[in-house]
């Protein structure tokens, strides 16, 4: 899609334009947008340029032919200021919208690096201190079933990149929270939330006892090295009966969570009727993050891309009603995914709003504006929809930066009342 440089004097109404300005350096809300007025190209003459950049592609009609350019009517300045108010005063209320969204942000990492580090005490203490473990655990896990129970909106906010070598702590909190948040979409009740959570917690911690070298490989696997892998369910269940205190339901989990109902799972290969539906559940969550983050990083998926394998490729190995559940949490274009807007441009998915799944908050690619300070709106407010997902390998350099898409995805919740639109 390539831009032509015109003169403001051939703009009409239908040129989609862009602005050779700072974002801040005028009153309108994008510096590429529609025109749809001629109030609107009045104003841009009256913002003193004497060239634009039009897209012929996103416009719905071609500039002014140059024989028919004339002098600039007079235009009414009482018409333009008022007009030009009108935008500023949306502007202003669109940066308070954004300040709020970034303050829910803000509330949400501060959260997300509490719980994280909840969990790495935890399971530093499993082998040496379990009933103490095990009590931090539960007054983890009962603390954000409190949270998921006191409001029927749930705003889902994709976090930093997690450090290197902390994989396993933002893998098993990934999947602790959205379990529950699924556990609770499923209608279990509160004690079921806080079993599935204190599980999904636990599920992985089996990997404590694997060799780094083989965690961290990223060529195929040796059977050896592929059957040690494979005894992490045991492994974790060996360190859960260290303490009484630890519930059956967990260590089922623990113990079968990579099972398959076809069968073909592990350590046991058990099938769907010697499964119950927490260690299903919690599965279908581990297999969703998994694929996103395989250890070899250059097979890794995009969450939409994933939602899709997971729903065409694995409704006979796992619970087919749970992965839909994921997608309706989720939505088709869940936090972290990087997608292409209705007027062409480029972003990163912010959060999903579990009541508005298809108007997600995105992060705009504006090289006029700081990164930083990038604009990050909300599509419903300022009426745009997604158009499709793009790959983050195939971005261009500026925008990748800019953007700066997760390798580690990582979401925690807040309240929706909490959150400010953007």
């Amino acid at each position: 899609m390539t831009g032509i440089k015109i003169s403001v004097d051939r703009l009409q109404v239908g040129n989609y334009v862009k602005l050779p300005l700072s974002w801040k350096d005028h009153p309108f809300l994008f510096s590429s947008f529609l025109i749809k007025t001629q109030d609107e190209i009045d104003l841009i003459r009256r913002l003193g340029l004497k060239q634009v950049i039009i897209f012929p592609d996103k416009s719905e009609t071609g500039p002014k032919p140059v024989q028919e350019v004339e002098n600039a009517p007079s235009v009414a300045e009482e018409s333009l200021q008022s007009l030009e108010s009108e935008l500023n005063a949306e502007k202003e209320r669109r940066i308070e919208q954004l300040k709020q969204y970034r303050r829910g942000l803000q509330r949400s990492e501060k959260a997300f690096e509490r719980s994280l580090s909840q969990l790495r005490n935890l399971m530093s203490k499993l082998q040496t201190r379990p009933l103490t473990a095990m009590k931090e655990a539960q007054e983890l896990v009962d603390g954000i079933v409190s949270q998921l129970l006191s409001t029927d909106e749930m705003v889902l906010h994709l976090m930093s990149e997690s450090a290197e070598g902390e994989s396993i702590y933002y893998h098993s909190l990934n999947v602790s929270i959205l379990s529950m948040l699924l556990a609770k979409e499923a209608s279990f009740s509160e004690e079921e939330m806080k079993l599935i959570g204190f599980s999904a917690l636990m599920h992985d911690i089996g990997m404590l006892r694997v060799p780094t070298q083989i965690l961290r490989k990223t060529e195929p696997l040796t059977k050896p090295e592929l059957n040690l892998l494979k005894q992490h369910p045991r492994y974790g269940l060996e360190l859960l009966e260290l303490t009484k205190e630890c519930p059956t339901e967990v260590k089922g989990v623990v113990l079968r969570h990579q099972e398959r109902l076809d069968g073909s799972g592990y350590p046991d290969g058990l099938k769907e009727a010697q499964l119950d539906k927490l260690t299903q559940l919690v599965s279908v969550v581990d297999e969703y993050d998994e694929l996103c983050h395989p250890q070899d990083q250059s097979k890794a998926r995009v969450p939409h891309a994933v939602l899709s394998f997971m729903f065409k490729n694995r409704t006979k190995q796992l619970n087919k009603d749970y992965i839909g559940l994921l997608v309706k949490q989720l939505g088709i274009y869940p936090p972290g995914s990087v997608v292409q807007l209705s007027n062409g441009q480029i972003g990163l998915v912010m959060s999903v709003n579990s009541k508005r799944l298809l108007y997600p908050s995105v992060m705009l690619y504006d090289p006029s504006i700081p990164r930083q300070e990038a604009a990050i709106i909300d599509l419903e407010d300022v009426g745009l929809s997604i158009g499709k997902v793009l790959a983050p390998t195939r971005l261009p350099p500026p925008v990748f930066e800019y953007l700066n898409p997760r390798t580690r995805i990582s979401f925690y919740f807040e309240h929706s009342n909490l959150s400010g639109k953007a």
